[in-house]
């Protein structure tokens, strides 16, 4: 298998070198952006948003917090989809401290 620093540094060249083509988006010209706008929105974010979430918190919750970004973003736009995102951090921290305190108290 693959080391946790392995995978580790993998993750985060992953998550560099995919933000490279979303700044060429953001400073581009609006006529020239146009035409890199799906392929940031629908593949390098969820890339991003992928590596990022996985270093940060695992696999599954990497892999939720992709669907939760590209079902918001699909249905409701950029706004609905960042604050999706907020919600699943809050729920994730909601869950995380639920769940200390059953350990704490059961031990």
């Amino acid at each position: 298998m693959i080391s946790s620093a392995t995978k580790r540094s993998l993750l985060r060249w992953i998550h560099l070198i995919v933000s490279i083509p979303i700044l060429g988006y953001i400073y581009s010209p609006p006529a020239e952006a146009q035409q890199y706008a799906f392929a940031t929105r629908f593949v390098f974010v969820p890339i991003i948003i992928l590596a990022g979430f996985w270093m940060y918190a695992g696999l599954l919750f990497a892999i939720l917090g992709v669907a939760v970004w590209l079902g918001a973003y699909y249905l409701s736009g950029a706004g609905a989809a960042i604050l999706s995102l907020v919600g699943l951090f809050i729920a994730r921290k909601i869950w995380l401290v639920i769940r200390a305190r059953r350990s704490k108290s059961s031990a």
